[in-house]
């Protein structure tokens, strides 16, 4: 039967609303999309302290990556034992390292602290999760080997949230890293994109997580699947991996720590603490911490003490 003449006027009304409705829900994922992989130098995390606040002898020094960014860090010498990288998070600073940097300096490990593009004082604004971040790392370990007073045969890592995610993926690559500490890591984009999006945007999962993340990948380049760190963590052992997860996490998917875990091959340790939030176990727990992390990575990087 045909439409009447009202009828199809209300039909042409109701589509386009809907056309109306999904333009403008793809504008704002496209929007939410653009703020969640960029970094702009006027809105950024810097460093308010130094290593000199926390009683650490350091050098300022930089690095250029193979794409021409320039990155800051800082370096506190060894003193007898290995050299760990620290990796920070998902727009973080140095700054917010030095707290494990002490305690790690405290036990006479030499301590790398850069920034990563995009972050802190670094060149570029647009952060790839862990894509173009390899190069950032490459130029920071080119930095260990051409320093005399590190052991290139006993340099650690330690990654914090995406920091801890990007490492994972460093050394499964890299053979020239002996062990790794992950710190509340996300085990891959599509396991924790969902938890991420509700966390820095105030959106909901559904609809929003699928086409922001659809919008993340057109403006970085990036596969997500590529960014699946269950898939390369495994490629680590022989060398000993820590993941560290904690149960309270709202930033991450809670349940990363596990899935990195069983997919990680031997040797490996877990450290889960379920009421622990992201990114917080030195805060909340220093001397379970200690004992724990230093513990590991002293029977990790032998001949260290």
């Amino acid at each position: 039967m045909a439409l009447r003449r009202w009828q199809k006027w209300s039909l042409g009304i109701v589509l386009v609303l809907l056309m109306a409705a999904f333009t403008a829900f793809a504008l704002v994922c496209r929007q939410q999309a653009h703020i969640l992989v960029t970094n702009p130098v006027a809105t950024r995390k810097v460093p308010t302290r130094t290593p000199a606040q926390f009683h650490m002898a350091y050098q300022d020094v930089s690095v250029t990556t193979t794409d021409g960014l320039v990155l800051p860090g800082w370096w506190i010498p060894p003193a007898g034992k290995a050299t760990l990288l620290l990796v920070h998070g998902y727009k973080g600073h140095r700054g917010q390292m030095l707290g494990i940097a002490e305690l790690f300096h405290r036990h006479g490990y030499g301590v790398l602290i850069p920034a990563l593009r995009a972050h802190d004082l670094s060149g570029g604004e647009q952060i790839t999760f862990g894509m173009n971040e390899m190069r950032d790392l490459d130029a920071w370990m080119m930095f260990l080997d051409e320093h005399g007073d590190v052991d290139p045969t006993r340099i650690g890592m330690v990654g914090v949230s995406m920091g801890g995610a990007i490492a994972i993926k460093y050394v499964a690559q890299h053979s020239n890293v002996q062990a790794l500490v992950a710190d509340c890591a996300f085990s891959s984009v599509d396991d924790t994109v969902s938890t991420s999006v509700r966390y820095f945007t105030g959106l909901p999962a559904f609809p929003f997580a699928p086409m922001i993340l659809f919008w993340m990948e057109h403006e970085t380049g990036i596969d997500a699947s590529e960014l699946d760190m269950k898939e390369l963590i495994g490629d680590i052992s022989p060398r000993p991996v820590m993941v560290m997860q904690g149960g309270a996490d709202v930033v991450i998917s809670a349940a990363s720590g596990r899935k990195l875990y069983a997919a990680a091959q031997q040797p490996k340790e877990l450290w889960f603490e379920p009421r622990v939030e992201h990114a917080k176990f030195f805060e909340t727990m220093p001397q379970e911490y200690e004992r724990r992390v230093i513990g590991f990575l002293d029977r990790s990087l032998e001949g260290t003490r």
